[in-house]
């Protein structure tokens, strides 16, 4: 049974642990900056249709980091909220210097 965490900040060094691996964490820096990518990219073209791509960015790369480098389950299948979360707060904190 999956462990309750009763708040993100209770979760987050959980999901840091998941994600150890630093090419793990690289792939999910490289899927949010396209997810971000291609939210400008559809809403600047008004292509909207472009945005159903988001979800494979973002979450492609990070499946192939958990599947193949971490050798894990990705927490978003257990923690579907508090995972999306975790990414941003993640590259957040790797773009500010507070993750290696």
């Amino acid at each position: 049974m999956a462990k309750e965490f009763k708040s993100f900040a209770e979760f987050y060094p959980y999901y840091l642990s998941e994600h150890s691996h630093p090419t793990c964490r690289k792939l999910h820096y490289v899927g949010s900056f396209l997810t971000l990518a291609i939210l400008a990219y559809g809403l600047v073209s008004q292509e909207y249709w472009s945005l159903w791509f988001m979800p494979l960015a973002g979450y492609g790369f990070a499946w192939i980091g958990h599947f193949f480098i971490e050798k894990n389950k990705p927490a978003t299948f257990t923690y579907p909220f508090y995972s999306f979360i975790g990414d941003w707060v993640m590259l957040k904190d790797f773009l500010t210097g507070k993750l290696r």
